[in-house]
């Protein structure tokens, strides 16, 4: 396994395996196929609502705490600070440990500032190795970097061939902020998995298209996560440390640069909008229930 090592001394696995979309009745299972294979970075979220199966796989897998390095994000219900707090208690609690290895701010949206004031504390506190942001663009980037007590250790962003990120990467480099990858794959969207250049650059290697696309960011220095519930994947995926792309091939990957998101922009209002909608329907639906877990 290669590391990569954040600003703070820490380090995390380049390679980890990402939860998002697993359900709750799969997950468990899927986590403990992933930690069999060898993987040893596992990153969830809260709004992926299977941090209780992350945990239970950890504890029932035996592997000592100190090898795993485990991700989680806070949503955005959650920004400001005493609710970001509690939240992320809650978070300890579900994946059963005493501490979190990284933690994220899973959107640009609401108080993420005073939710950021909540984990520079509990990071300060030793509840949390590290933190970081997702889904940030340069400009709110340099924002919190500049203007918060502690700059953000991590940006995880949509990372794959068709939108390549080499602008923000390049302020991630200049402000410490290590890259993380979320969709390497961009989940096979405009035929990824079956695209010329990556087919032909993968059977140079003996390798598949996947394998290629996740070797081609482990060299740009990018932490990479990906998803599979399949354990003969999860092997695959895992299999990119025995070969090296050439400056050509990369040159080649580079080539696919389409330099916009394969699924939104989070700078574009009516995505702003979706986002709230679906903050106020998850707040109406606690609510509720717990309404009528009082009466």
């Amino acid at each position: 396994m290669q590391y990569v090592t954040l600003s703070n001394g820490v380090k995390m696995p380049q390679l980890g395996y990402g939860v998002y979309q697993i359900g709750r009745d799969e997950c468990e299972r899927c986590v403990s196929d992933a930690l069999k294979v060898g993987y040893r970075h596992l990153d969830t979220a809260q709004s992926y609502f299977n941090e209780e199966q992350v945990g239970a796989a950890v504890k029932k897998s035996g592997i000592s705490r100190g090898e795993l390095f485990i991700t989680s994000k806070v949503w955005v219900e959650h920004y400001g600070y005493s609710e970001c707090r509690k939240s992320v208690e809650q978070s300890l609690e579900k994946l059963q440990t005493d501490y979190i290895d990284l933690m994220l701010l899973h959107q640009p949206f609401a108080d993420y500032y005073g939710a950021w004031r909540a984990l520079e504390e509990m990071y300060k506190e030793g509840k949390i190795r590290a933190i970081g942001v997702s889904n940030f663009y340069p400009d709110r980037l340099v924002d919190i970097a500049s203007f918060a007590g502690i700059r953000p250790m991590v940006n995880q962003v949509e990372t794959h061939p068709h939108n390549q990120q080499t602008e923000a990467q390049k302020w991630m480099i200049k402000y410490g902020v290590q890259h993380e990858s979320w969709a390497p794959f961009g989940e096979g969207r405009g035929g990824l998995f079956s695209d010329a250049t990556l087919k032909m650059i993968g059977e140079k290697y003996g390798k598949t298209t996947a394998q290629v696309m996740l070797r081609w960011q482990l060299q740009r220095g990018i932490v990479v996560i990906p998803k599979s519930t399949h354990i003969e994947r999860m092997r695959e995926n895992f299999d990119v440390f025995d070969f090296t792309l050439s400056e050509d091939d990369m040159k080649a990957i580079a080539a696919l640069d389409k330099k916009q998101s394969s699924f939104f922009s989070h700078q574009d209002p009516n995505m702003v909008e979706w986002f709230v909608k679906m903050v106020e329907e998850r707040k109406t639906k606690h609510n509720s229930a717990a309404e009528k877990k009082n009466w």
